[in-house]
């Protein structure tokens, strides 16, 4: 039985239908690998979610930030940010005060335990999966140049060093 002409498929953009495709093997990827490497690992044994991690990865170690800039940064309620960062001030990973120019205003820095925290988690977020490892050069540069031209979040993560978590272990 033939459609209708108003029965017929939509027609799908190829580009668009790569995108898609390309976005969920990245996410797959991206995912599977978080869940079950160092990073995850080390969040949990703090009893840390990624929500946390994403809290400390906005700091800088020598910058206080307002809450509402928080909450703004990562996009949420800021009864969510408020949580996150109580949570994050039990485990003296950040602290709180008052702005001293504006006593309505609470800030929010990283402790020194915080930076080491930080730093830590992040080499793990940063560490190239055994699966990534096992493409080319030359393969490893596309892909790089392909998500080189995409646009950079306004505030990325922020590590104390650029260095992988295997360069510091072993020089």
């Amino acid at each position: 039985m033939a459609r209708a002409k108003d029965d017929a498929a939509p027609v799908v953009d190829p580009a668009y239908a790569v995108a898609g495709d390309v976005w969920r093997q990245m996410a797959e990827f991206t995912w599977s690998r978080m869940q079950r490497g160092q990073a995850f690992h080390a969040l949990k044994a703090l009893g840390l979610t990624p929500g946390h991690l994403r809290v400390l990865a906005a700091l800088d170690p020598d910058e206080a930030l307002p809450m509402g800039a928080i909450a703004e940064m990562l996009q949420c309620d800021p009864s969510m940010a408020t949580w996150l960062i109580d949570r994050l001030e039990e485990r003296k990973l950040v602290e709180r005060r008052m702005l001293a120019t504006d006593r309505r205003v609470k800030v929010v820095s990283l402790t020194r335990r915080g930076v080491r925290v930080k730093t830590k988690v992040l080499a793990h977020v940063f560490e190239p999966p055994p699966e990534l490892l096992t493409l080319d050069l030359a393969r490893l540069e596309a892909l790089r140049g392909a998500l080189s031209v995409l646009p950079r979040p306004d505030r990325p993560f922020r590590t104390h060093t650029h260095r992988p978590a295997s360069a510091r272990r072993s020089g």
